[in-house]
């Protein structure tokens, strides 16, 4: 994380048979020295955290692997604009149900995508707690944790969809990846699968170098809009964003999505028009695990607003980002419809060091806090300035011992975090996978959400999830998850830093590159010159 999210919270997949099956000329010529494997789009990636499973990844290693080897009922322009991908038609039938009609469309391999592969992988995701089953909870019958009642598969291409509730944006969510389909084969061995899926999307899964790159090549079967304009990508996985961007540099990578702090203030002008530096819809901040010592209950309320009010976000953002980032005003980003600056509580996002201070000692009246306060973050994703920075501010502020604990990669920190093995504080972050408010709160906010890693739980905040998922409008629906926010100003089960530009760029050797409102580059459309 999804910073997308990178800031937040994804994972990753493929089969033997996948592979086998999906041989390919573009393959076949890259292995032999042909004019595939010099013609790839070099990116950079990182390790994914599981198989590359759309119902069980939810980080942006694996993420934007996935992407690209599934398609879904409908997918999103760089715009974030929604249009449908396998679906003919998504029609309503009443207030909470959905006839789905589905393309002719085939997987990699040639067998016919039915509405079977929808359905199952969605009841699959949901029976086995996948990582992205939480998407699934509007639909009827989800809290029994068995095939979904709301789910009926009419014929090969049309199925139903019944809600529990009217839920206002739901046709927006159908193009997140958790919503993709599986092949029939998948579920013979599904680990095994993730670790070579067959593809329905641009691309199919060439190779999965573990912890050195993964490479996708073109899939011939598909024929939506996001078709390859290139022979192939391949996600170079880095330890660190220095090594990338001097990559980058010196021709030997294509497109780079994040710019190191180093970088930050001569990235433009080395790159020059090929420089990127735009608004995305991706939110930093710090988390602390309700369920350690210290930050459960009212004190661990109070300790959680007095280091938010101990942050200098205008320095840090300023000093640290060269103004690449803007410091937040809620817990999601102007870029989202519905987005209010000037929401109530938001006062708590301001520096002031006093009220910081006060706050801590009256925390320490409940519970003596001793010892250091340690913020947890991967090395391999350009954090260790910024919390450096931040451990520094809330050291002054409050006088405790604050300091930086790396860990050596993101997956290391999402298997702790899952865990809750994690000490004190540590670095989260969201990038959106739906243009929503809901996005931003549901999964992080909600009991038992996907990637609630604070363990936060709230009634009044559930209560406000649901009806603002059952509004009669988008527009309803974000007044609604503004008042979540004002709840969450209070409780701080997070405490929101700043928001992210896309800093990136790309090398002389490419051509046709954009980047989306996710902060993603649009690898279909990039070709090599």
């Amino acid at each position: 994380m999804h910073i997308k999210k990178a800031v937040a919270v994804l994972g990753a997949s493929a089969l033997t048979l996948g592979l086998a099956a999906c041989g390919s000329d573009s393959a076949d010529n890259a292995a032999d020295g042909g004019n595939g494997g010099d013609k790839y789009i070099l990116v950079n990636g990182s390790e994914p955290q599981r198989p590359l499973l759309p119902g069980d990844t939810n980080e942006t290693g694996g993420g934007r692997i996935t992407d690209v080897l599934y398609a879904g009922l409908t997918y999103y322009d760089k715009d974030g604009e929604s249009h449908n991908e396998l679906a003919e038609s998504i029609e309503p039938e009443g207030e909470k149900s959905y006839r789905v009609t589905l393309k002719d469309t085939k997987w990699a391999d040639g067998t016919p995508v039915t509405a079977n592969d929808f359905v199952d992988a969605w009841n699959y995701a949901v029976e086995n707690s996948q990582m992205n089953s939480s998407f699934f909870e509007p639909i009827k019958g989800y809290e029994d944790g068995k095939p979904l009642e709301g789910l009926e598969v009419v014929d090969d291409k049309t199925f139903t969809i019944e809600l529990e509730q009217p839920e206002a944006d739901f046709p927006q969510r159908l193009g997140y990846v958790a919503y993709a389909p599986l092949h029939p084969s998948a579920f013979d061995d599904m680990e095994a699968y993730g670790e070579n899926p067959i593809a329905n999307g641009p691309y199919k899964l060439l190779e999965w170098n573990h912890n050195q790159d993964a490479i996708v090549v073109p899939n011939e079967e598909y024929q939506g809009d996001r078709k390859a304009q290139n022979d192939g990508v391949n996600f170079v996985f880095y330890a660190q964003q220095d090594a990338a961007y001097a990559d980058l540099l010196s021709g030997n990578l294509d497109v780079l999505d994040a710019v190191p702090d180093s970088a930050m203030s001569n990235f433009e002008e080395e790159l020059g028009e090929r420089a990127v530096n735009q608004p995305a819809a991706a939110f930093q901040s710090v988390t602390l695990n309700e369920n350690e010592e210290h930050f459960g209950g009212e004190e661990g309320k109070l300790r959680r607003q007095a280091i938010s009010r101990a942050i200098d976000r205008d320095e840090i953002t300023q000093t640290i980002f060269e103004g690449t980032r803007t410091p937040a005003t809620d817990f999601a980003a102007p870029v989202i419809p519905g987005h209010s600056d000037n929401l109530e509580g938001v006062d708590v996002l301001k520096y002031d060091p006093e009220e910081a201070k006060r706050l801590w000692e009256a925390a320490d009246k409940i519970n003596k806090f001793d010892g250091e306060l340690e913020i947890s973050y991967n090395a391999d994703g350009g954090h260790q300035a910024w919390v450096d920075a931040v451990a520094n501010s809330i050291r002054n502020a409050i006088g405790v011992e604050a300091v930086g604990n790396a860990y050596p990669d993101f997956k290391s920190l999402l298997d702790d975090m899952d865990n809750d093995a994690v000490k004190g504080a540590f670095r989260t972050g969201w990038s959106a996978d739906y243009p929503s408010l809901g996005n931003f709160l549901i999964p992080l906010y909600s009991t038992n959400g996907s990637s609630n890693y604070a363990r936060y739980s709230n009634p009044a905040v559930d209560t406000l999830l649901s009806e603002a998922a059952s509004a009669e409008s988008p527009e309803a629906a974000a007044e609604k998850y503004n008042e979540v926010q004002t709840v969450l100003f209070e409780d701080l089960p997070a405490i929101p830093l700043w928001y992210s530009n896309v800093t990136g760029g790309y090398s002389e050797n490419v051509e046709n590159v954009e980047f989306s409102w996710r902060s993603l580059p649009e690898l279909h459309q990039i070709t090599k010159n």
